[in-house]
């Protein structure tokens, strides 16, 4: 082809008909630019379709990491729950003038493997991570969608700072019960083979002793579960919410 345009340049000189072969040059000089054109409309099109399948893997991880949060906030909600409903036990069990040595020590058996444990705020943020620390958040390009995207994970930063302050304010009180008493002889998953055998009347007289700080300590941690499933409760509707939107938005893409 090259070759082709050097002979017609090539005889239009010889030929001395420089006007035609002004024309000619202007001519392929057009050609040439509009080659340029198309090559870099080709190249912006290749870049939008790769932008584009980057937007969609991106919300796909989004939307699969967000329904394991649900899952992981709903069994978390249930955790506490639970929780609370042995230190209401171990409550009664104090309370109960009739309740027996043996619903005691199992009580607060449960009480010292499970209700004394703090509660967990663990989401996937991994992809939100990745989005924003790499600056690819602009790949997202609906604005409103953006927006919503880092909304959502600052709410999740917010229930993550509460539940920190609520596990820093209690620290120190929970260590009473464990400085002071040996609650660790009731742990029978871990600890209570570590200690001396004791029949369950005598465990029971120790409990009654020491009534008072073990309650103190099973009141802070009700308070702190049910202070941390408020928070778990909205951010689980929120996820919800979310999802609905990345499906909207994948399913436009679509």
């Amino acid at each position: 082809m090259i070759k082709f345009f050097r002979k017609i340049r090539q005889r239009l000189l010889i030929e001395n008909r420089f006007s035609k072969y002004l024309l000619y040059a202007i001519g392929e000089i057009i050609l040439v630019v509009i080659g340029i054109l198309i090559a870099l409309q080709i190249n912006t099109w290749n870049e939008n379709g790769k932008i584009s399948e980057q937007e969609k893997s991106y919300l796909n991880r989004l939307l699969l990491e967000n329904k394991k949060d649900v899952f992981t906030f709903t069994n978390e909600i249930k955790r506490l729950e639970d929780n609370n409903l042995k230190i209401a036990n171990l409550g009664k069990a104090f309370k109960d003038k009739n309740s027996s040595d043996s619903v005691l020590v199992h009580s607060v058996n449960e009480y010292v493997i499970y209700g004394s444990l703090y509660p967990v705020f663990n989401p996937s943020t991994s992809t939100y991570e990745d989005l924003s620390s790499t600056g690819n958040l602009n790949v997202i390009k609906d604005t409103q969608l953006r927006d919503h995207i880092v909304g959502h994970y600052e709410d999740y930063q917010l229930v993550e700072s509460n539940f920190k302050i609520n596990n820093e304010w209690a620290t120190p009180i929970d260590a009473q019960l464990w400085i002071h008493t040996d609650a660790l002889k009731f742990d029978t998953s871990f600890t209570s083979f570590l200690f001396p055998n004791t029949s369950t009347e005598k465990l029971a007289q120790e409990l009654r002793k020491e009534q008072a700080i073990y309650m103190r300590n099973a009141a802070l941690h009700y308070w702190i579960n049910e202070d941390c499933l408020v928070y778990l409760k909205q951010i689980k509707e929120d996820t919800s919410t979310f999802i609905n939107v990345l499906e909207i938005a994948i399913e436009k893409k679509s």
